[in-house]
C-alpha cells in the first residue's frame, strides 16, 4: 500500500519526538460522529438506517425512500465536514484520558478524510481544546503510522473505529498495541469479530488505563 504524499509532507512537518507515540482515529473516537450524523442529514432530507456498519445503502431521501449512491454519500460528508463544528462534540471521557495520557505520550490525530477538510477539522479541534497535532490521510492508515513512529522503535499503540484501520495498522507495525474503540457501540454486532490481537474496549474510562500500560507509561 503506498503512502499519501501529502500525509507524508504533514508528518515532516511535525517536531522530532522519541516519547512512546499515540495515534488517534478521530471520528467516532475523539469526536462524536455517528451519533449527530443522522441529525445533519435530517437537515438535509434524508434519513440514516443503519442496518450494516457502513453508509452507502443505508442512507435514503426522506421524500421518495430512494437509497443514495456513492457519489452522494462522499457529497453530503464534505457537506458536515465543513460544518462538523455544529454537529461533532468530543466523545465522553476522551479530553481527560488525553491530557492524561498526554503528559507522557506524543499524541498525533490521524484522520482519514479529504486534506482540504483538514482546516476546518483542525480550528474545531483547537476550539475544543484538543490542541494535538492533526494528520489527514486519503490511503491507508498503517504506511502514516510507520512513518510516524521513525526508526527509533518506540513503543505505538493506535486507536481506531475501524476494524480495517488496524489490520492495516498492523500490517505496516507489526508490534504496535491496537485498541477497538467505537463512541457507539450499539453498531458492535455489525462487525465481524475482533482479531485476537487487537484490544476491545468499551469506552476511554477503560482505554485510557490499558493504553497507559501498553505504552509504559
Amino acid at each position: 500500500m503506498s503512502d499519501d504524499p501529502e500525509t507524508a509532507r504533514q508528518i515532516e512537518e511535525l517536531a522530532a519526538d522519541d516519547r512512546p507515540l499515540l495515534v488517534l482515529d478521530v471520528d467516532d473516537v475523539v469526536l462524536e460522529f455517528v451519533r449527530p450524523f443522522p441529525h445533519f442529514l435530517k437537515t438535509r432530507g434524508f434519513g440514516l438506517t443503519l442496518s450494516s456498519f457502513r453508509l452507502t445503502g443505508n442512507i435514503a431521501e426522506t421524500a421518495t425512500g430512494r437509497l443514495i449512491e456513492q457519489p452522494e454519500v462522499t457529497a453530503l460528508l464534505g457537506d458536515f465536514f465543513d460544518t462538523q463544528a455544529d454537529w461533532q462534540s468530543i466523545t465522553e471521557g476522551a479530553a481527560d484520558a488525553l491530557a492524561m495520557l498526554g503528559q507522557g505520550a506524543e499524541i498525533v490525530l490521524l484522520t482519514a478524510m479529504p486534506h482540504k477538510h483538514r482546516g476546518v477539522r483542525r480550528a474545531h479541534l483547537d476550539a475544543l481544546g484538543l490542541n494535538y497535532p492533526l494528520l489527514t490521510t486519503e490511503m491507508a492508515k498503517g504506511p502514516a503510522i510507520a512513518k510516524l513512529r521513525g526508526l527509533k522503535g518506540r513503543p505505538v499503540a493506535f486507536v481506531d473505529d475501524q476494524p480495517s484501520n488496524l489490520v492495516s495498522a498492523r500490517n505496516s507495525v507489526a508490534d504496535a498495541h491496537l485498541f477497538h474503540l467505537m463512541a457507539d457501540n450499539s453498531l458492535r454486532p455489525f462487525l465481524p469479530p475482533t482479531p485476537e490481537d487487537i484490544v476491545s474496549v468499551e469506552d476511554w474510562r477503560e482505554a485510557a488505563p490499558k493504553i497507559a500500560a501498553a505504552l509504559g507509561l
